[in-house]
């Protein structure tokens, strides 16, 4: 398997099932799966061709956000299997709906319950990232590597997800915005948060869910070009782990610092 056909696959999903409905979406094609999570069918149809077309390339279990709607034990498979994919066929659904292109198609490998391979693909503009652990990360075949983020503090630009934090982490976010030069919400899409610390337009970005299809590619990416994705306790990020709480940051001094506020 070349890193390549991955990039592949998810190009053709996105122009198969989810370029063409973009802007066009019928009212029947959107539906609530659960209380605030919305689906479309160009999420399924995408995750179905880029499901079948990985287990072409390696017939291993595929953990799909759709398919673990219908059948939760799937994500097992992070920690019992020795290898697995995981897929998030459309991420930042909302965007996608709403007609804003910040949304992205995403895949990773998963080794005894570690990311080594990831890609994140954004329809629109055709760009595509990927990341091999132990290689590096690149953007359309230009090696990443992320600057060090601003010794000041109060430089500092992120992101944090609060529409699931806890009353308290919430009021500890709020607390430290006014130390850094802007704490803003971030796109709604994982696959449009990762590249943007990665390239330097973030420098952290904190999260309270920590689903394997939202994260298990943007996290290998990050680190591959020399940040830091942690747990809040400083213990590193496993797809197959479900507790809450992850920070993104430019570089391990940058989460150190930022953690210290955030935390």
């Amino acid at each position: 398997m070349k890193i390549d056909d991955v990039t592949e696959i998810l190009r053709e999903a996105a122009e198969a099932a989810i370029l063409p409905r973009f802007g066009a979406l019928a009212a029947g094609e959107v539906s609530e799966k659960t209380p605030g999570e919305v689906v479309t069918v160009a999420d399924r149809e995408a995750e179905v061709l880029i499901s079948r077309r990985l287990r072409e390339l390696l017939d291993v279990p595929v953990v799909g956000e759709e398919a673990t709607s219908a059948d939760p034990s799937l994500p097992r498979a992070l920690v019992e299997a020795p290898a697995a994919w995981v897929v998030d066929p459309v991420d930042g659904t909302g965007n996608f709906i709403a007609g804003r292109p910040e949304f992205a198609v995403m895949a990773a490998l998963v080794r005894d319950g570690v990311s080594v391979a990831a890609w994140i693909l954004r329809p629109v503009s055709g760009i595509a990232y990927v990341a091999e652990r132990g290689s590096g990360a690149w953007r359309d075949g230009t090696r990443l590597r992320r600057e060090p983020a601003p010794a000041e503090t109060g430089a500092l630009r992120g992101d944090a997800m609060t529409r699931f934090l806890s009353d308290a982490r919430r009021e500890a976010v709020a607390a430290a915005a006014p130390h850094f030069a802007s704490v803003g919400r971030g796109a709604s899409c994982a696959g449009v948060d990762y590249p943007r610390v990665v390239e330097g337009e973030r420098d952290f970005v904190l999260y309270h869910r920590t689903l394997p299809w939202d994260h298990a590619p943007g996290t290998l990416l990050l680190e591959e070009a020399g940040g830091a994705a942690r747990r809040l306790d400083g213990s590193p990020y496993l797809p197959g782990d479900d507790r809450t709480g992850l920070l993104a940051a430019a570089d391990p001094a940058c989460w150190e610092r930022t953690r210290s506020l955030l935390a």
